[in-house]
């Protein structure tokens, strides 16, 4: 299992340049916006995404999956993390989400140290970063300031980008939020750790073409290995590496292996075959700058609507509006 000393990541990252750490504000948010009023935010938030990834190391592509499907829907504004019926949480593409017990024992903590201060919307855009930092990747500086929303329905999830989506749709859903083509390759580059379950790509392996055969652009050795892991009509609960050998490090590998159509999901193998995308998956073939455009996409994608000032509001829990 792999998991990296925090403090020997920061040095690690500095020793390579000062200009792999990203710095970008936008809407309102800023780096440091904690800075008086509650000054150990960040390192509240680190500790605790620390301690948790410890005993299971799979939280950290939980907390990275749940940011981006916060944004997504509604923009950044902790939406996701309400609970209750008919709120995001309860919709199908959000059922697989995990690590709210990270932001809730975070919060916890932050309330404790300083009661109303930090936002459950700036406590998951810190853990999803802090996340990808202790499975060794890159950091940078996220901008903070965001409040939280008081609304979170199921019914506006669908516009999230889906397992089946076709270059076409990914590239609207992302301009929809502002993105670019980059951006969505780098962001789909985030299913370098984590997993997905037999259910999402059981469409692949069986049936897939009119004559009943399987998705052809799936690697002829690596069909078998999907299939053995993947018995037909075996239910779709057990999971699969999004990144085959690579599953919890934070790497470019995950490029390498959709270019030799190992790309689990459909909407990731689709990222090869289209003109549009391909030159961007060459590009971080193997290559450092993967890591640090990431940071950049990311922040890019934690300013997607987010709500500042007198708008919204600063969850006492991040599971219930105040």
């Amino acid at each position: 299992m792999l998991f990296l000393d925090f403090s020997v990541v920061i040095i690690i990252v500095l020793a390579l340049s000062v200009n792999n750490i990203i710095v970008v504000h936008g809407q309102g948010t800023r780096v440091g916006f904690y800075s008086r009023t509650c000054p150990q935010a960040e390192s509240i938030v680190r500790t605790t995404v620390q301690t948790h990834l410890k005993s299971d190391i799979s939280l950290a592509a939980g907390l990275l999956r749940m940011h981006f499907h916060d944004c997504f829907v509604r923009g950044c504004d902790a939406s996701v993390l309400i609970s209750g019926a008919g709120t995001e949480r309860t919709a199908g593409p959000n059922l697989g989400l995990k690590g709210y017990e990270v932001i809730d024992d975070a919060k916890a903590k932050l309330e404790a140290a300083c009661p109303g201060v930090v936002s459950c919307a700036d406590i998951l855009a810190l853990a999803a970063r802090d996340s990808v930092v202790l499975s060794g990747g890159l950091s940078w500086f996220v901008p903070t300031g965001r409040r939280d929303g008081r609304v979170s329905l199921a019914s506006e999830v669908g516009n999230l980008p889906g397992p089946t989506d076709s270059v076409a749709i990914q590239k609207q859903k992302f301009a929809d939020k502002g993105l670019n083509i980059q951006d969505l390759v780098i962001l789909a580059g985030g299913h370098t750790i984590g997993t997905t379950s037999c259910g999402l790509i059981s469409n692949r392996l069986y049936n897939f073409t009119a004559d009943g055969g399987p998705d052809p652009s799936i690697n002829s050795s690596f069909l078998p290995q999907l299939q053995a892991l993947c018995p037909q009509n075996s239910g779709g609960s057990t999971r699969v590496a999004l990144d085959f050998g690579s599953q919890t490090r934070f790497d470019p590998s995950y490029f390498d292996n959709v270019r030799k159509g190992q790309g689990v999901l459909q909407s990731d193998q689709v990222l090869w075959s289209d003109a549009s995308t391909k030159p961007f998956v060459q590009r971080y073939l193997g290559r450092m700058a993967f890591n640090v455009d990431f940071g950049k996409s990311m922040v890019k994608m934690s300013n997607i609507g987010v709500k500042i000032g007198v708008d919204g509001e600063i969850r006492t829990k991040c599971s219930a509006i105040n």
